[in-house]
């Protein structure tokens, strides 16, 4: 009867955390047994009251961000939401909540009791990684939305960050559960960084090369590339930390890595769309034998070409006058002054090039004559497009060589063709 006594006694003195325990001693269950059945019942109600807690608090507080972003003008809140900001930060009471019992659920088994609390401090660390991807996640969308930030690497800024969060989480869940300070932890570390650098080589490549590409502002989200190497021909529609990745106009995607817009060299159109025009240069290649000088009567044909009457209407009497002052023989067209038909012509463009609706007047303008070549006299037009949409482009282009390729018979030029099987068809 006095040991029962005692029983008691020393039963209330462990209060609310014996008091399964209390009850199955009191129905002569053996204490060994009676301590699991307690641990057990008890750890059974932390997490019922755990869930409990959780989904409560997480609705309660999604709710209210909800209604908080309704009414809000900015859409900040509202991206929030979306990146489950709200439901991670809810999991926070409940781990509070577990924390908090743990030693009384586990009071009576020491070894359980140090390797949950290892536990949930580790989760505890997860879950702040998760609250901070979260809102890194959210301020990444919002910056997105903002007119002057849309072409910045903004996914690069959040990688670094998040790279640092992870690494900085790491070290902290391996000095909790090796129980190691983190400054042990880091002198350790250290000593393998040379092995550190060697696995982590092209994310460390990476992170240079981002932060060197966002300085230079060498290359923004929408700019126009050209990456011979990589095959890339096309728009860049994301920049991250390791990856750029361009829509070729083919529609394909091509992945390049950051650090090769470092290390190789490569085209961006970004000046040619930020100018006022997109540069037209291409040449007509001229047969050498069709090139002449051009007699009295040739000239005044010409003079019909309305683009031109009035320049050669100055030019005949600038070269007859000369002529005549030299008192130069023009029995031989060599002697003196003389228009030859290729001189005509590329004035010719120029007027025409100078009067199309498709060319920026107000840039470079030329016509000139390239050294000769075993293909002929390249004639080379030299201007910029007022329209620097690709298919627009290419159409101004194109009418204005379809109108020189058609003009050409009428100065008695002929374009350089290679031969095919059909010009000596006539010589069979």
């Amino acid at each position: 009867m006095q040991d029962i006594e005692n029983t008691e006694v020393v039963s209330e003195s462990f209060g609310f955390k014996h008091v399964i325990y209390d009850r199955l001693i009191a129905l002569h269950v053996s204490e060994s047994t009676a301590e699991y059945l307690n641990m057990l019942g008890l750890l059974l109600v932390l997490l019922l009251v755990v869930f409990i807690i959780d989904f409560i608090t997480r609705k309660l507080l999604v709710k209210a961000f909800n209604r908080f972003a309704s009414v809000s003008k900015t859409n900040f809140d509202d991206l929030l939401v979306a990146n489950k900001v709200p439901r991670n930060i809810a999991h926070i009471v409940p781990l509070l909540i577990a924390m908090e019992f743990t030693p009384t659920v586990f009071g009576d088994f020491p070894n359980f009791d140090g390797v949950i609390e290892k536990g949930l401090q580790v989760f505890a660390i997860v879950l702040i990684l998760w609250i901070v991807r979260s809102v890194l996640n959210t301020l990444k969308d919002y910056l997105k939305t903002l007119p002057r930030l849309k072409d910045k690497p903004v996914d690069s800024y959040i990688q670094v960050f998040m790279i640092f969060a992870w690494v900085a989480g790491f070290m902290s869940a391996i000095a909790i559960i090796t129980g190691t300070s983190l400054l042990s932890f880091l002198t350790a570390l250290g000593a393998a960084s040379a092995i550190i650098i060697l696995v982590f080589k092209d994310t460390i490549l990476g992170f240079v090369a981002s932060i060197q590409v966002s300085i230079n502002d060498m290359v923004r989200i929408g700019d126009w590339i050209t990456f011979e190497k990589y095959g890339a021909d096309g728009d860049v529609i994301e920049i991250n930390l390791a990856t750029v990745k361009v829509q070729n106009f083919d529609k394909t995607i091509t992945t390049i890595p950051t650090y090769a817009l470092i290390s190789d060299s490569f085209k961006n159109w970004r000046g040619m769309t930020n100018s006022d025009g997109r540069r037209i240069k291409r040449a007509l290649f001229i047969k050498q034998e069709s090139i002449k000088y051009l007699s009295g009567h040739e000239v005044n044909k010409l003079q019909g070409i309305q683009l031109i009457t009035s320049y050669l209407e100055t030019r005949k009497e600038d070269i007859n006058s000369y002529n005549t002052s030299n008192n130069i023989d023009k029995s031989l067209s060599i002697n003196g002054r003389n228009l030859t038909n290729i001189g005509v012509f590329r004035k010719y463009i120029d007027a025409y090039l100078n009067q199309h609706s498709g060319v920026n007047k107000d840039m470079m303008i030329m016509a000139r004559q390239l050294a000769p070549t075993t293909q002929g006299i390249p004639m080379e037009i030299y201007a910029f497009s007022s329209d620097k949409r690709w298919e627009n482009y290419e159409y101004i282009m194109s009418d204005i060589f379809d109108h020189l390729i058609a003009a050409l018979p009428y100065f008695d030029l002929e374009i350089f063709e290679l031969p095919s099987g059909s010009s000596f068809k006539g010589n069979i």
